[in-house]
């Protein structure tokens, strides 16, 4: 297949008819200015052919990575198919027009942690969080929340992806494809 995106789009449907929605669990991996790396699991929320979309709080730990080094690496696994799949390249937000419209759509519940959670910052205790909770939601009784200036989406375009498929004897299939002038560039990797 010349076409990554069409390829990954059929190795996830395998993967959400094999697992369900955990297919959409990926590893994002960023890195401070000076390289030091960091990772953690999101959620895909999205993919065309602009990139694959995941939601945070821009002022978690990956929200400053990437704000600071606007890079990453993704890491599907998907072990029940015996596959993988790496995607990098360069990240951006996305506008907020779609990150509210996102936002939006999330349970009530969901909404109101994202708005009061400061993610990656000490908070006393649990208990704090639950009060912020309770106060957003007297604060905001009925109808949409509001989506906070520090919460929305990144984008990450790939400039390169990487399909991995298990083979017996360890002689695993592995494709990568390349940014290339008018497309994509295909090579077969070694195990």
């Amino acid at each position: 297949m010349d076409d990554p995106l069409a390829l990954f789009e059929s190795w996830l449907e395998e993967a959400r008819a094999a697992m369900g929605y955990d297919a959409d669990a990926m590893a994002v991996a960023t890195a401070t200015p000076d390289g030091a790396p960091s990772a953690r699991i999101v959620l895909l929320k999205g993919v065309d052919e602009r990139g694959l979309v995941f939601f945070t709080n821009y002022g978690s730990r990956k929200g400053a990575e990437l704000d600071q080094n606007p890079r990453a690496a993704l890491l599907f696994h998907w072990q029940p198919l015996g596959r993988q799949v790496r995607v990098e390249g360069p990240v951006s937000r996305v506008d907020r027009a779609e990150s509210e419209a996102y936002a939006h759509n999330r349970p009530r519940e969901s909404q109101l942690s994202a708005l009061a959670s400061p993610q990656s910052a000490v908070v006393p205790d649990r208990a704090w969080l639950e009060r912020r909770v309770e106060e957003l939601d007297r604060e905001h009784p009925a109808g949409d929340l509001p989506v906070g200036e520090h919460w929305g989406g990144f984008r990450v375009a790939p400039e390169s992806w990487e399909f991995w498929e298990h083979r017996d004897n360890r002689l695993h299939d592995r494709h990568r494809y390349a940014r290339a002038d008018r497309g994509w560039r295909a090579e077969r990797l070694a195990p």
